[in-house]
């Protein structure tokens, strides 16, 4: 499912840069002969981010990053697999995504023989978790706790850089029609933790939960947030009820796509620009509040 998607932090920790990788499928020689497909496209990304990319000899509908994926062959999207591609394949592991890969996917690619290991990333956390295991799997023990380590160290520099700002009420609304949100297991409400702000919707108890626009009346958020590859008029149906906090204020944003949308190192770029969205936010509410008689 795709989760739609000012002064920059000087001490903001990037990820190790990815190694050059080449753009065609590997032959079986090449690192131990070890042969991977990914089912999700962030799991491609993981893949390069641990220097493995060399391994990945195909791909889900939707691998955009890094560029060299895009060469690779398309097996299928989540729901449906092209079995004889796979086949042409020769995988020795498939990489499935936990909360994404339909069980009823893995169960017919596990029952023509292949090795299936599922990767969580529903949370921050379980990203750097992701990229070690991928480590172990792959051989680049090394490189992937140096890649996990950045990530985690980055996300306490961003929070430390947070800490004791002003909290705001945020709605984070995937989409308009049906309107989606995301609740407090996901890793865009940890960001938005992160950088000072409460998800109104953090308590709910799905993933990514189907809401109604009463409900978000109810909580009045102070700002509407969403991916920019929603449509402009994605905040167009708030117009109606103006006394909306965040409507009073003007807080409605969009976060980069591409980078809140995969849960992988780049979340640390989605990360910086919410925080200082949130941080415009503030200017907004507090000068709104200055004018008032």
């Amino acid at each position: 499912m795709k989760f739609g998607w000012i002064t920059a932090f000087v001490l903001f920790v990037p990820p190790p840069t990815l190694p050059s990788e080449p753009s065609q499928p590997p032959e079986k020689s090449e690192s131990a002969g070890l042969r991977i497909v990914t089912l999700a496209p962030h799991l491609a990304e993981l893949l390069y981010a641990v220097g493995a990319g060399r391994t990945l000899v195909g791909v889900s509908a939707y691998t955009d990053y890094p560029e060299a994926a895009t060469a690779l062959p398309v097996i299928g999207d989540a729901f449906a697999i092209d079995q004889e591609r796979l086949a042409m394949l020769e995988p020795d592991l498939l990489l499935a995504w936990k909360s994404g890969t339909p069980a009823n996917v893995i169960e017919r690619i596990a029952a023509r023989g292949y090795r299936i290991e599922s990767i969580e990333t529903r949370g921050l956390q379980e990203i750097a978790t992701a990229l070690e295991r991928i480590g172990e799997l792959t051989g680049r023990q090394r490189q992937a706790a140096q890649a996990a380590n950045a990530f985690r160290a980055a996300l306490q520099l961003l929070a430390e850089q947070n800490r004791g700002a002003a909290p705001l009420r945020v709605f984070y609304q995937v989409s308009d029609r049906p309107l989606y949100t995301v609740t407090g297991a996901h890793y865009v409400s940890e960001l938005i933790d992160i950088c000072g702000g409460n998800n109104v919707f953090a308590d709910l108890n799905d993933l990514a939960p189907l809401i109604d626009v009463e409900a978000v009346l109810a909580r009045n958020p102070e700002v509407l947030l969403a991916s920019d590859d929603n449509n402009e008029d994605a905040f167009a149906v708030w117009e109606r009820w103006p006394d909306m906090s965040a409507n009073r204020y003007g807080n409605h944003f969009f976060l980069p796509a591409n980078e809140i949308g995969r849960a992988t190192p780049r979340l640390l770029e989605a990360g910086e620009s919410l925080c200082r969205t949130l941080e415009q936010a503030r200017a907004n509410r507090a000068a709104w509040i200055a004018d008032r008689p």
